[in-house]
């Protein structure tokens, strides 16, 4: 497997400059940042996330206020308890995008955020304090514990909250193919194992955060729109 410089270097033959780079490096906040967070942010993020799994990201961009207004803010110790009448009710609200199992997804991540903040004291404590050696246990462990949130989707709102995280895109993924890391996406967890060494390798060498180089691997492939 290349080094980080070299991986780098690839990205620069397409991009220019490191100035042009840098621009695309995306945002990661600190742990006390990631606290300050509300639940009521981290379930509208996680709803986000998921309604726009498989849509068009400009028309839950669009329609976002009414979502905002249709759930209330979405405070989780309200819609844990989503009634039978709720779910009716929402089914017709012209405002968000009438998709029953991704609205009752709002309830199941409701219910995994209150449980966090009886583990953890906040749910944002929790995500801010996980073991960046151990990424794929807490995109794991929200894939089995909340609603929806497997796949990119997970990791899409990890990137939103601003937690050192990377996003397995078509790229990112094509990135570790070329360099032997993993034959395929890393579903397995001997592939999973193989990307946590990886990453904590370059970064190791660099001091870039595990989303740095996320992105400059998706960069490192071609000109392209994926940059993740």
């Amino acid at each position: 497997m290349r080094s980080f410089e070299e991986i780098t270097d690839l990205a620069l033959g397409f991009r220019g400059s490191m100035a042009a780079l840098e621009e695309l490096m995306p945002m990661v906040k600190t742990a006390v940042e990631i606290k300050e967070i509300g639940d009521d942010r981290i379930l509208a993020l996680m709803a986000r996330g998921v309604f726009q799994a498989g849509f068009s990201w400009k028309v839950i961009d669009k329609k976002w206020p009414g979502f905002e207004e249709a759930f209330e803010g979405f405070v989780p110790v309200r819609w844990k308890f989503m009634s039978g009448d709720d779910l009716d009710s929402l089914l017709k609200d012209t405002r968000i995008v009438r998709y029953g199992q991704k609205i009752l997804s709002v309830r199941d991540n409701a219910i995994f955020l209150c449980d966090l903040d009886d583990e953890y004291g906040s749910a944002a404590n929790c995500f801010a304090d996980w073991p960046r050696d151990d990424l794929f246990g807490l995109l794991n462990m929200m894939k089995k514990r909340g609603g929806r949130l497997g796949g990119n989707t997970g990791q899409y709102f990890l990137r939103q909250i601003g937690k050192d995280s990377w996003v397995m895109s078509r790229d990112v993924v094509a990135a570790l193919i070329r360099e032997g890391v993993v034959d395929k996406a890393p579903t397995s967890k001997t592939a999973q194992r193989a990307v946590q060494a990886a990453f904590n390798t370059w970064s190791a060498e660099s001091g870039r955060p595990f989303a740095h180089i996320s992105r400059m691997l998706s960069l490192s492939i071609g000109p392209n729109i994926d940059i993740q």
